[in-house]
C-alpha cells in the first residue's frame, strides 16, 4: 500500500515550489515520483501530431520526489501510517490519528 496515492491533496516541503499545494495527477511506484497540479511547471517543445494538433511549446507538470511532499488532511500537512482496522490495511494522519479515505 502506498502512503500518496492519485487524487490525494499534498504540500510541497522542499524545493522551487515549496509552500504550493496541490492534487496528485499521477503516481510513479517505481520511481518513487508524484506529478502534482500546477507544480513544477516546465516547457515541452511538441511536433504536430494526433495529441496536439499545431504543436509548439506548450506548459506541463513535471515530476516531484515523493520525498519532496507531504500529504494534507484538514488543510495541515502530516505524515502518514497505517493501521489494520477490521482486518484491512488502512492509512492514518500521525498527526491526528485520523483515517484517510
Amino acid at each position: 500500500m502506498q502512503k500518496i496515492k492519485k487524487d490525494d491533496l499534498v504540500k510541497i516541503i522542499t524545493g522551487k515550489d515549496k509552500g504550493k499545494s496541490g492534487k496528485v495527477l499521477k503516481v510513479d511506484v517505481k520511481k518513487h515520483r508524484v506529478v502534482v497540479q500546477g507544480c513544477n511547471m516546465q516547457l515541452k517543445h511538441t511536433k504536430p501530431g494526433m495529441k496536439h494538433q499545431n504543436g509548439g511549446i506548450i506548459n506541463q507538470e513535471g515530476s516531484i520526489d515523493i520525498s519532496n511532499v507531504m500529504l494534507l488532511v484538514d488543510g495541515q500537512p502530516t505524515r502518514v501510517g497505517f493501521k489494520i482496522e477490521d482486518g484491512k490495511k488502512v492509512r492514518i494522519a500521525k498527526k491526528t490519528g485520523k483515517v484517510i479515505g
